[in-house]
Order: C-alpha cells, then structure tokens, then sequence
C-alpha cells in the first residue's frame, strides 16, 4: 500500500471514480468526473485495468507529498506541474520518489484536471463509489473537499512502461465549444422559431457554473411556462426557467426538476463544456436520433483506436 499527504488543498479538490449509479431512487445523484474523458485518459495512460479513484482538481493551487514509490499523470486542464520545483509535462505518466512534492499551478486553459496514480488512490466507498458529491456531503473523505494533512492511500502497483499522449491530440479548451442537442419529448413545447433562435443563439457560461450545472447568458428563450410535475433528470439535460437563459446539468445536478426541458447534449460535449468558465462562447447545434447511434457507435471504437495512439517514453 502507498500513501500520499495533502500539502495544499487548493481552489477545490474531490475525490472522484467513475461515479454513484442505481441509487437515484434515494436522492442522491452520480458524482464522478466531471471531464470523462481526461478521467479516463489518465487511466489508460496509467494502465489502470478498471476505473480508479482519482483526484479532480479545479482551478488549481494543489500539492501533495509522495510516502512511497509509485507512478502518476495529470490530465484535462493546463495547470503547470511541478515534482519537487521542476516542471513536467500533463498528458504522460511520470516517476516518483518517497518524499516526492507534486505540485500543480493555476489553470491557463480549462478548468479542472485529474491527478492519478498506478492503481488508484485507495478509501471506503458510499454506495458503491468514493464520488464525492459535496451537496449531499457523501463519498471522498466524510464527504467534503479535500483538506491539508489530510492522508490518502493508494494501491501499490509498479509500472516499467512510461506513457504519453501525443501533444496533437490534447484538447483546445480554448476554442468555442458547439454542443450537440437531442432533442427530448417536451420538443412539442416550442415551436420552429423558438428552435431556429436556440441553434442560432451565441450564449457564454455565466458567472454561475459548477460541478451541478452550467446557466448560461445570451439572449433570452421566450416561450409560454407550462405545469410540469417534477421529473427525473439525466445527465446533460438541458432545463429551460422562466428566464429563458438554458442550464444544462451534470455530475452533480439534482435528481428531480421541474422546468422545460428541450433536450439532452452529448456526453462528450457535457464534458467538454465542464472544462469552460466564466464568458467562455457556446452554442447548441441540432442532433438527430440517426447521428446519436452513430455517434455511439464511434465512441466504442475511440478508446481502443486512442491508446494505440499513446507514445512510449521507456
């Protein structure tokens, strides 16, 4: 067993695996990653066989000090990385030493990256999972952000291979961010010229946006409110308030809600979009059910045709 200490806490810095499923009945939403993708990147990267616990570090201002010997990476949003005041690269695994200090800057672009270690950091789960979910104070360490002193344990695993990422395939996350939209079965509720302006609108992220959802700011929606009982809500659904500004939810949304909901955005844009802040541009583009198979059936040949992409370092 290895073991880790947390230096500085940061901004915000949560415990995070794959998430909580089956346990919406109960109230209690499914955490996890709020970018997938690097999550599951620096996985790969790691050669973890199953989904780890890792930690999702947002804005920056994180260190932590190594008790063992063991490998790590950070992915996901441009936080400068240093091991003991040298620089190293995201987006490949590296080598530590016992007293080892990693330490991450602020984010120049993006907004939240992933810290994992070879096999994972190591705690009790809450219903299945170490997802920390801050609202409903559960999963992580009693259900809170990670604090200084704090000791993490993490499987011990060794690894004679170094991996990276090839710098042509790390995202842009400064680039304005197009979300695709299913969608839903209250479309019926706005008519052609409420679509046209949803599509055509240039919205950014607002100052209100976290781990539950993202509102955003454009031009007002203007549609006639309807009684809508309070319903179950899934990943990327996008709410429409009385306001008319869109909030598309995430990780950590509510399970029930009653406002409007147009559609749904894709997985992958969802998670891309966790990665904006504040004024960041967005605009929604149509999807059709046709393009959503599709799309899932890339997204089941992407992981596999990417770690064949990784490079070697050893």
């Amino acid at each position: 067993m290895s073991a880790f200490v947390v230096l500085k806490a940061g901004v915000q810095a949560t415990l995070q695996d794959q998430g909580r499923f089956g346990v919406a009945h109960l109230g209690l939403t499914q955490g996890g990653p709020a970018d997938y993708a690097s999550y599951r990147i620096a996985d790969l990267l790691l050669q973890n066989p199953n989904p780890s616990c890792q930690i999702e570090v947002a804005v920056g201002g994180f260190s932590l000090l190594a008790l063992t010997d063991t490998v790590f990476c950070v992915t996901g949003g441009a936080m400068p990385l240093t091991v003991n005041g040298q620089p190293k690269s995201l987006w490949q695994t590296h080598r530590i030493k016992k007293d080892d200090v990693l330490e991450l800057g602020f984010a120049t672009s993006g907004l939240r990256c992933y810290l994992a270690v070879a096999g994972g950091f190591k705690l009790p789960k809450d219903f299945g999972s170490n997802s920390t979910v801050l609202r409903e104070k559960i999963g992580g360490i009693g259900g809170a952000a990670l604090q200084p002193g704090q000791f993490l344990p993490a499987v011990s695993v060794y690894r004679p291979l170094l991996w990276a990422l090839p710098e042509k395939l790390w995202p842009d996350y400064s680039a304005p961010l197009q979300l695709g939209l299913l969608p839903g079965y209250q479309q019926h509720w706005f008519d052609e010229s409420q679509w046209q302006q949803l599509y055509s609108t240039d919205y950014q992220v607002s100052a209100l946006y976290d781990r539950m959802g993202y509102r955003l700011q454009g031009e007002p929606l203007l549609y006639q409110p309807r009684a809508l009982l309070s319903e179950g809500i899934c990943y990327g659904a996008v709410q429409l308030p009385p306001d008319g500004l869109p909030i598309v939810l995430l990780n950590d949304r509510q399970t029930l809600g009653g406002y409007p909901k147009p559609g749904v955005v894709l997985a992958r844009d969802a998670a891309a979009l966790a990665q904006c802040q504040q004024g960041h541009p967005i605009r929604f583009y149509p999807v059709s059910p046709e393009q959503l198979e599709a799309e899932q059936r890339q997204k089941s040949r992407y992981w596999a045709e990417l770690a064949m992409e990784f490079r070697s370092l050893v």
